[in-house]
């Protein structure tokens, strides 16, 4: 296998005339939203207006009144309310948010975020008899919907629970006491999919609203209206670093979630700013995915996530301090030894031999289970196939798989789901838990799906979607300007590729080490010049030279360095000039592709 996947390209082809004649002024941008299946003028004017898509009705989800009714009775009894969440930045988020909004009704709430090496993800018995032996009421965000035996478990034990998640579901649901997940088949039309913050933010917001309602209340309407706004910062930082689709119902929420983390960041979000290098009024989605969601995640993967946790929760500057000091000193840790890892996964992988496999499956005692899933995203970029990391332990291991658009792995897991101990997962990436004496057998068994289910795919690459093809001395400050309009950009809503053909270069040399190649481009020697960047493409500094032309698909970005902004071409493949006609995208088919991930 290469140790870079060479990509399709493919085109979309022209929007009608009299679509782009809606606004004249930005035809790239209408271009844009064309491609993403708007089709009428309306459409287009609700994407582009704010708030658009917003359901303010939690009622919606299944099973909120129940849910809602149980913890009024326990914030009037003040009965103890653990809310039980995941160690990522989502389940952190999502614990912030419901135990800040519990309080904040009345109620008697505190967390329990497991730990990821001695406990794993999701619920577990012993945790459950520790909750049981405080608390009445047991509320999970972002974990729960499989946990089955541990919900029954905790039913004996007296807890009343009730479970909030959005990962996949099982064959049933576990028999609580409210089970809300958007992706219930009795959920009403038109929902998104949220992220894990997003549902525990619908409950904390069906609840505020009940609790202001209450006579002699703790809160009246403003003062829940107030708090719902304040809380949308969590929901941003959670959905983006989940990579929810940012499109309707997720998108309204994150662009409300960045006005108030730009505006007022509580004191932790502020000091991880700091530490990140970020201006407030800067942090936009890429800020998140990038520099705040590492950091935050280095807690849970490398020591524990409860220092993500206060410092999101914290009121005070000093500790907010000292507290994003210790993600940035975890953070620096965690890179260095996901490099180290991928490395060392890569030559066992080529020492390996095997040519072109559907799946690359790595496993070791050596491997931290912080890092897996970080190892395993890193190889199927590189690779372009599912893949899956694990941490090999004495009786039990756990793992994390990545997986590519042609490959449901929480899927492939179901159907191997008699090796593994729990499991569970969106259609690109899962965790699970594997008795070690059943390792063998279930990548064997899991490689087999994979063959059977990828066996048609005689040409695994990734595929760039181009949105339109532009001369590069076209790309100005002006298309950054429309392009902005689609911001928040993230998943299922990504910034708009642009294809140039028979671009100069004037000069060009490699950064980070040499992974990364610099390039001035230009449309000929007296034109303007522009700057790019091609991530973990430094190889293409031996086989190019000044005066080449070069084919090259990018998106269009300002980078800011010392408090000034320049014009960035962001370089996502290149290839010398050629002349054949790129294939064009079937837009029906690509938009039901796009439903279905």
């Amino acid at each position: 296998m290469s140790m870079r996947q060479a990509k399709n390209w493919r085109l979309y082809p022209p929007a009608p005339e009299a679509f782009l004649r809606g606004v004249a002024e930005m035809p790239l941008l209408l271009q844009v939203l064309y491609n993403r299946g708007l089709r009428q003028a309306g459409e287009v004017r609700d994407f582009l207006a704010r708030d658009d898509a917003v359901i303010e009705n939690p009622y919606r989800l299944p099973d909120m009144e129940p849910a809602v009714a149980r913890l009024l009775q326990a914030i009037e009894r003040q009965e103890t309310i653990c809310v039980y969440g995941d160690f990522d930045a989502d389940g952190v988020a999502a614990t912030a948010l419901l135990v800040s909004a519990l309080q904040l009704a009345g109620g008697r709430a505190g967390p329990y975020i497991p730990d990821r090496v001695d406990e794993g993800y999701g619920l577990n018995l012993d945790a459950i008899a520790a909750i049981a032996t405080k608390a009445q009421v047991l509320v999970t965000v972002d974990c729960g919907i499989r946990s089955l035996a541990e919900v029954d478990y905790a039913r004996r034990l007296g807890l009343d629970v009730i479970i909030t998640d959005h990962h996949s579901l099982g064959r049933q649901l576990p028999a609580a006491l409210a089970v809300i997940n958007p992706r219930r088949t009795d959920r009403p039309a038109g929902f998104d999919r949220l992220a894990g913050v997003g549902v525990a933010y619908r409950l904390a917001q069906a609840l505020l609203r009940a609790a202001s309602a209450q006579p002699g209340g703790k809160l009246d309407a403003d003062r829940a209206h107030t708090i719902e706004q304040e809380l949308l910062d969590l929901v941003a930082l959670g959905t983006v670093a989940d990579m929810m689709p940012l499109v309707g119902e997720n998108r309204s929420l994150v662009q409300r979630g960045l006005d108030q983390l730009n505006r007022a960041p509580r004191p932790g979000i502020e000091a991880l700013m700091a530490q990140a290098d970020l201006r407030l009024g800067t942090v936009d989605a890429t800020a998140i995915s990038f520099r705040l969601a590492p950091r935050i995640n280095a807690a849970g993967r490398l020591s524990h996530a409860k220092l993500a946790y206060r410092l999101l929760r914290t009121g005070d500057a000093t500790e907010a301090f000292t507290l994003a000091m210790e993600l940035e000193s975890l953070n620096n840790r965690r890179r260095a030894l996901t490099d180290q890892a991928q490395a060392e996964a890569e030559a066992h992988l080529a020492a390996l031999g095997v040519d072109d496999p559907a799946m690359l499956f790595i496993h070791s005692p050596h491997l931290l289970s912080g890092i897996v899933g970080l190892v395993a995203g890193k190889l199927s970029d590189r690779f372009y196939r599912p893949v899956v990391v694990v941490e090999e332990g004495v009786e039990e291991s756990r793992g994390s798989a990545r997986s590519i658009a042609e490959f449901d792995i929480s899927r492939a897991l179901d159907e191997v789901s008699h090796f593994l101990v729990r499991h569970g997962g969106h259609s690109r990436a899962a965790g699970f838990t594997v008795r070690t004496a059943h390792l063998a057998g279930f990548k064997t068994a899991l490689a087999e799906v994979a063959e059977r289910e990828l066996a048609e795919r005689s040409d695994l690459r990734p595929t760039l979607l181009i949105d339109a093809e532009v001369e590069i001395d076209g790309v100005t400050w002006g298309v950054r300007d429309q392009f902005a309009r689609l911001e928040p950009t993230g998943y299922d809503n990504w910034p708009p590729l642009l294809l140039s053909r028979g671009v100069r270069v004037r000069d060009l040399r490699t950064v980070g080490g040499g992974k990364h190649l610099r390039l001035v481009l230009e449309r000929d020697a007296r034109g303007p010049v522009i700057d790019a960047v091609a991530f973990q493409q430094g190889s293409w500094l031996e086989r190019l030279q000044p005066g080449d032309r070069i084919d090259l698909v990018y998106q269009v970005e300002a980078n800011e360095w010392q408090g000034r902004q320049s014009l960035q071409l962001n370089v996502q493949d290149l290839r010398p000039a050629q002349e054949d006609a790129l294939p064009l995208v079937e837009l029906a088919s690509h938009a039901a592709a796009m439903r279905e991930t």
